[in-house]
């Protein structure tokens, strides 16, 4: 392991001689060397930011509103119209409204799962295994030319160190059958990062005051060199040294290349409202409204820069404990107000990492999708609340070369069941496998494993 220290303890030869192990979550020596160049030809180069809304997000109240259903059943907010004709999304969705037409929207999304859990990240259609490590299981732990991770989880605490640490309902490192080595990079406290490189850090890590984690970075590089240890290591070790510092993983770190008008565009904080406004409910009382809605637009563009820098797929954690579960009980928020809790802020993000994609080219390069492992049923509860639903749950799909301005499938006048075109989380994950491989090719690879052309053959999602 190789640990940074605030300039109290040097850096002795045996540390430096571990940074060829690198043990950076599957930072592997031989995968940091690989060849560089070309990928194979069953690998497009594509990458995948699954914006993951645990809890369940209501269909009624983002992208399918049903306004003509009875009260009982009827969307609780008011709808915006979008930039396509005769469409409408739920009024917390007005940004991505006035951009409807560069993405997909899926109204017949069908996850056959009514509990709170990491499906489909995680699940039976995963395979029990994190999506992005069957991924990484074929092009390797680690991009090669710029050593950074090919599958990383990021969580709120990656970019804040004001919020509660990872609250997931699940283990979304899981590594299936593959072993330990394959698991995701997730950057931020209590993450591998934590466990192999201790860097003592008092601000956030990537959204804070970053130039003391730079300038530690580049105090150990600069005592390596005075040192002259580097020149003692063998070729090999001083190559996974040099791609360690002044690679992709310390690039990832620094946003002071990012313009500010850029870092403004995704901030969310003005969404986070006092978290007394919630306290009535146990979400509200533990803050996670406030950390939810203050942090998504920072993780979303984290996530783009970690596929900028070589990492293939990135899962976004952003829903303490569940915060889309809005059932108006003694934990939860109504419909409305949860919404206007973490709603707007949502809208914001996602629509801000639409638009710079779209900006800095890469819209065709990276596939976003959003989706909780379930639905909203379509009565509403006594309360003003939606219990959980399996047989319906919204799911917004943009760019990785599909085509934009898409409503897939049709619900029902309830919204409870899809009349056209049912899709499952079997169909999503072949689509991700099919966006990130070119599945024919894959299929001549004879170090493929049976898992991944399982997973890939399956029907994809029509989105040419």
């Amino acid at each position: 392991m190789l640990s940074i220290f605030d300039g109290h303890r040097s850096l002795d030869r045996r540390q430096l001689l571990s940074i060829g192990g690198l043990g950076l979550a599957g930072l592997s020596l031989p995968s940091l060397l690989k060849a560089a160049g070309t990928s194979p030809a069953h690998v497009t180069g594509k990458s995948v930011v699954f914006l993951f809304q645990q809890g369940g997000p209501s269909q009624f109240e983002t992208f399918d509103p049903k306004v003509d259903a009875p009260q009982a059943i009827r969307t609780v907010t008011d709808t915006v119209q979008t930039s396509l004709p005769g469409i409408h999304f739920g009024e917390h969705m007005s940004q991505l409204a006035k951009i409807a037409h560069k993405f997909t929207v899926v109204r017949s999304y069908q996850t056959n799962n009514g509990g709170h859990n990491i499906q489909p990240i995680v699940g039976p259609d995963s395979l029990n295994t994190n999506i992005g490590v069957h991924y990484s299981r074929v092009v390797g732990t680690t991009e090669p030319r710029s050593g950074m991770p090919t599958n990383a989880v990021i969580y709120p605490a990656a970019v804040s160190e004001d919020v509660p640490g990872p609250q997931a309902r699940g283990n979304l490192s899981s590594t299936g059958s593959y072993g330990a080595s394959y698991a995701p990079f997730v950057p931020g406290k209590d993450g591998q990062l934590q466990k192999d490189m201790k860097l003592n850090l008092p601000r956030e890590r990537f959204f804070g005051d970053r130039r003391q984690l730079l300038a530690k970075l580049d105090r150990l590089k600069r005592q390596v060199d005075a040192d002259g240890q580097v020149g003692t290591l063998d070729e090999l070790q001083q190559q996974a040294y040099e791609v360690l510092l002044g690679g992709g993983v310390a690039q990832a770190l620094d946003l002071s290349q990012e313009d500010n008008r850029v870092v403004e565009r995704y901030d969310t904080a003005r969404y986070a409202r006092n978290k007394n406004q919630w306290n009535r409910v146990s979400r509200g009382r533990s803050g996670y409204y406030t950390a939810n809605a203050s942090s998504i637009g920072k993780l979303l563009l984290l996530a783009r820069r970690l596929c900028q820098a070589g990492c293939g797929f990135v899962t976004i954690h952003a829903s303490y404990a569940g915060v889309w579960d809005m059932h108006a009980d003694g934990n939860n928020l109504t419909m409305r107000e949860g919404m206007d809790a973490i709603g707007y802020s949502y809208d914001h993000a996602v629509a801000a990492f639409i638009e710079d994609l779209e900006r800095l080219g890469l819209t065709d390069e990276i596939l976003l999708i959003t989706s909780g492992e379930m639905g909203r049923t379509p009565r509403i509860n006594k309360n003003g609340g939606r219990d959980h639903w399996s047989r319906l749950a919204p799911l917004l799909l943009c760019g990785g070369g599909t085509r934009p301005g898409q409503v897939v499938g049709q619900s029902d006048r309830q919204g409870g069941e899809p009349i056209t075109n049912r899709l499952t989380p079997a169909n999503l994950i072949s689509t991700i496998m099919n966006t990130v491989f070119d599945v024919g090719e894959l299929r001549l690879v004879p170090s493929v494993p049976d898992d991944v052309m399982k997973l890939a053959n399956e029907k994809p999602i029509n989105l040419a």
